[in-house]
């Protein structure tokens, strides 16, 4: 096996980086990427931690998350797992990574900045919804932004309908979870159908 270990032997296998995509590297937000997010109904925020990497999917209407300022956004922690990865991860370490995308649009938007969680009353009631209004909000101090290319979903054609997969490719989520967890939970644990599981989801959202 051979391994790259050395940042001059990664470097020797691809051409120099163009000067634009250096350049597009912005320390804030500007107005391009301020109407990105406002048009944005899905962020993966990426943090890492004590226990390792982590990246969560967030979504709600577009512009649910709220750009304060040229530096600053506030993310609302809407229901999950109660698994607390993202959350816990920002309390161990603060840096993070968001990727924006917006439906039909192959390029995406990477924000790159610091994390904390905050139970400020004002920001949460920025981040209220129709059903709620956030037990806390992320407020991302912003470090670094630019638009990526959209090499990744052309390739992908994610927003291609042709391509999309019918929800029966892959067995029910009871059914994977019941795999998953086989032995770990206690025996006799009943597990919900797909459409179980779709309405307990439309009732939490």
């Amino acid at each position: 096996m051979t391994l790259l270990t050395t940042p001059e032997a990664l470097r020797a296998l691809y051409e120099p980086v163009r000067e634009r995509s250096a350049a597009k590297e912005l320390p804030a937000l500007d107005i391009h990427a301020t109407r990105f997010i406002g048009l944005s109904p899905f962020v993966v925020v990426a943090t890492g931690g004590v226990d390792g990497m982590d990246a969560s999917p967030r979504g709600g209407a577009p512009g649910f998350v709220k750009v304060v300022d040229a530096h600053t956004l506030l993310v609302p922690d809407s229901p999950g797992n109660n698994r607390l990865d993202t959350l816990q991860n920002i309390l161990h370490t603060p840096q993070v990574g968001l990727l924006f995308m917006v439906p039909g649009v192959d390029e995406t938007l990477r924000v790159n900045g610091t994390a904390v969680l905050s139970l400020d009353e004002a920001e949460r009631e920025r981040c209220r919804d129709e059903r709620r209004c956030p037990k806390l909000v992320i407020r991302v101090t912003v470090q670094a932004s630019y638009l990526h290319c959209a090499k990744a979903l052309m390739r992908s054609e994610l927003w291609d309908a042709r391509h999309h997969q019918p929800r029966s490719c892959m067995p029910s989520m009871g059914e994977m979870l019941r795999d998953q967890v086989a032995g770990k939970v206690t025996p006799g644990t009943a597990f919900e159908t797909q459409e179980q599981m779709l309405e307990r989801y439309r009732q939490t959202l």
